[in-house]
């Protein structure tokens, strides 16, 4: 009888002279080869997910800044709102670049994990460097942009049109980072800098 008492059946003779001869090898490699498919797919998931969300708050933000924060940046600022067309352009390639961005994941879990090896690590990069001109873009219209919504005394044109220069700047370089990167999808993958 096996039970609590006796330690159950890992801790018995029999179970012991079996794992011995390796009865038990094939087991564990399914239980372990089970678990690392589902961290693969959790990962995944778990990205496309976190893109999908961040999208809508994305949206949202561009909501925001459409319905309120243009009207007050255009007085704060002394501008006309068709001057400030150029930061909702940046919320639209953000939203833009989140889509193909949640994407790239449902791509890369049905990447072969076995072969292709230069594909994986060039797929990699390109989502990589696509990610960083995102992150960059982000962070510079919702970030960067506080300074200028205050009413505190008036932030000097120049900075204004410092910032708009370089806003401008990354919604162009993050577009091109995520045409390379479809690009880069559409041709399989295929290492040919031709193409890009």
């Amino acid at each position: 009888q096996h039970g609590a008492t006796t330690g159950g059946y890992y801790a018995c003779n029999r179970y012991e002279a079996d794992k011995l001869e390796g009865k038990y090898d094939e087991d564990v490699k399914k239980r372990e080869m089970a678990k690392s498919l589902l961290q693969r797919y959790a990962h995944y998931y778990e990205r496309w997910a976190g893109n999908l969300k961040s999208r809508k708050n994305a949206m949202e933000d561009l909501e925001r800044f459409q319905s309120v924060k243009i009207k007050n940046l255009s007085d704060t600022q002394k501008k006309p709102e068709t001057q400030l067309k150029f930061i909702a352009d940046a919320w639209r390639q953000i939203i833009e670049c989140r889509r193909v961005l949640q994407w790239t994941f449902a791509y890369g879990y049905y990447l072969p994990e076995t072969g292709l090896h230069e594909r994986q690590l060039f797929f990699e990069f390109l989502q990589g460097e696509a990610e960083s001109a995102l992150e960059r873009l982000h962070k510079c219209v919702e970030k960067d942009l506080v300074v200028f919504e205050t009413d505190e005394p008036v932030v000097l044109q120049e900075d204004f049109n410092s910032y708009r220069t370089r806003l401008t700047g990354l919604t162009s370089v993050t577009e091109t980072y995520f045409a390379n990167l479809v690009k880069g999808l559409e041709n399989g993958l295929a290492d040919d800098s031709e193409a890009f």
